[in-house]
């Protein structure tokens, strides 16, 4: 579940500092271990794969997350549970295509079998997930 589905503009969030104090600037970092709540401003596609947020800190100033460096709250303050369920069935389906090998074939009964071009396209697509 994307968090357009949930979250609105001028939404508390929590911001998680571990995810993201790498590419963040002192004076935000500062900002964020003041408070970790943040308002939501503004909504931004990142690259092309996510939304993010651009929060409204507590020093003023604006700042931009991607969707999993924030937790949502609800009326009461409380951390919103995130719903997993498609990461865990992409999983699966990346262990699946994991555990599939690939052997070259010399014969050429073995590169005219279907079933050996379709292993070999499972194994090629697992290197572009």
């Amino acid at each position: 579940m994307s968090i357009l589905d949930k979250a609105k503009i001028g939404n508390s969030v929590q911001v998680n500092l571990e995810l993201s104090k790498d590419r963040l600037t002192k004076e935000t970092i500062d900002a964020i271990n003041v408070s970790s709540l943040g308002k939501i401003s503004d909504f931004r596609i990142t690259d092309g794969k996510g939304i993010g947020v651009i929060l409204k800190l507590s020093n003023g100033k604006e700042q931009w997350f991607f969707e999993d460096e924030i937790d949502l709250l609800d009326e009461n303050g409380d951390v919103i549970k995130k719903n997993n369920d498609k990461k865990e069935n992409n999983n699966f389906i990346l262990d699946f295509l994991r555990g599939i090998n690939y052997e070259n074939k010399n014969k050429v009964s073995e590169l005219l079998n279907p079933i050996n071009f379709f292993i070999w396209l499972f194994v090629s697509f697992k290197d572009i997930f």
